[in-house]
């Protein structure tokens, strides 16, 4: 479980309900069961509208992914990859297909088959880049998804304040209504505003951060395959790999490979 994204989130709606009851109002003032649907609903079912059903279904399970901390393992890729630089110098490149079968990490496994088969550097580059480059498109269709949902919340919040100034306008005569059915009105727009500025605009930014890391990760992959098949002495190839990490597992990965 990501703590910031939940505490975020969570800390974040106390302070709006915090306000709310330092303001002297219960929070049944701010509940409205038809301004929920209309921005809620309205704008999820015009989301399926730019996208596909399965998408649309499918962006609950995106937002999920925002709570959960993505494991990428950097630690252990940089000792893997040492370990078949060293064993790629002693035995040979061709030595490293028996132990491509337990390799767990696909894309790596598939870097260092092309390596195994002599595939040119700049070629193995480029298919793995272009592997890189598809993952980054794929999570960018995601997230793309759910800024459409964080544009339409708050345009259908609008649309709500409208249609219920609308039925207060035709009700003027009863004076002891105005200010209520204003309220009710303006419900919608805070609505609106909420899920685009308090869940939405968030996910996507945790979303997005997490892309960069696993991207970043890729790459340091791909340098260490592209390492590998230089023939870069093992100590190098760790020194090359710990510049992708953050400066403290990159202080605790030296000090691992001081100690061999």
């Amino acid at each position: 479980m990501d703590l910031g994204t939940l505490v975020g989130t969570l800390g974040a709606l106390a302070m709006m309900i915090f306000g709310v009851l330092s303001g002297g109002s219960g929070m049944d003032t701010y509940a409205d069961l038809p301004s929920l649907l209309i921005v809620v609903m309205g704008s999820w079912f015009c989301l399926m509208a730019s996208c596909s059903i399965g998408d649309s279904v499918g962006i609950f399970k995106v937002m999920g992914l925002a709570f959960s901390v993505p494991n990428f393992g950097e630690k252990g890729i940089i000792t893997k990859l040492m370990a078949f630089s060293d064993k790629a110098r002693r035995e040979g490149l061709l030595a490293l297909e028996e132990e491509l079968e337990d390799l767990d990490d696909e894309f790596m496994k598939k870097g260092l088959r092309l390596v195994v088969d002599g595939t040119d550097a700049a070629i193995v580059r480029d298919l793995l880049e272009i592997e890189v480059s598809q993952m980054q498109d794929r999570h960018a269709s995601k997230t793309g998804g759910l800024n459409m949902w964080a544009a339409l919340a708050p345009g259908f919040g609008m649309l709500g304040t409208v249609i219920g100034l609308i039925a207060m306008m035709k009700n003027l005569e009863d004076k002891a209504s105005v200010g209520p059915n204003m309220a009710v009105a303006l419900i919608t727009t805070l609505y609106g505003s909420m899920i685009a500025n308090w869940l939405l605009t968030p996910i996507i930014a945790k979303l997005r951060s997490n892309d960069s890391k696993e991207a970043q990760v890729r790459e340091m992959i791909i340098e260490g395959i592209l390492s590998i098949q230089a023939g870069d002495n093992p100590r190098i190839l760790g020194m090359k790999l710990v510049a992708y990490l953050s400066p403290d597992d990159r202080k605790e990965v030296e000090q691992e490979l001081n100690n061999k």
